[in-house]
């Protein structure tokens, strides 16, 4: 059965960079469509990016476009997002997801969901 495990999470101060990663595994991965969603505590769960297999299209939430990007390595089965100036906004714990289809910007219909890993950004 596949499995989406994340990493990368951790504390930064505000302006700085993390990178989370999300590798696949336990058996043959076919979904085309990898996100990265999150939740801060008290709200409901957001999109934040989407990429598809091939890598080219990609699909981003209006409040992290130009600071975040979201890239795939198929070799590894892995999802990367790369988040630059972090804002204490940005604090959340961070979802990896996976989703059958071909259009980035459909952001429901994820079937398949990571544990998560912690984002907090101090101010």
């Amino acid at each position: 059965q596949v499995q989406l495990v994340e990493s990368g999470g951790g504390l930064v101060q505000a302006g700085g960079s993390l990178r989370l990663s999300c590798a696949a595994s336990g058996g043959t991965f076919s979904r085309n469509v990898m996100g990265w969603f999150r939740q801060a505590p008290g709200k409901e769960r957001e999109f934040v990016a989407a990429i598809h297999r091939s890598g080219v299209t990609t699909y981003y939430a209006e409040g992290v476009k130009g600071r975040f990007t979201i890239a795939r390595d198929n070799a590894k089965n892995t999802v990367y997002l790369q988040m630059n100036s972090l804002k204490p906004e940005d604090t959340a714990v961070y979802y990896c997801a996976a989703r059958y289809g071909d259009d980035v910007t459909i952001t429901l219909n994820y079937s398949l969901w990571g544990q998560g890993t912690q984002v907090t950004v101090s101010s």
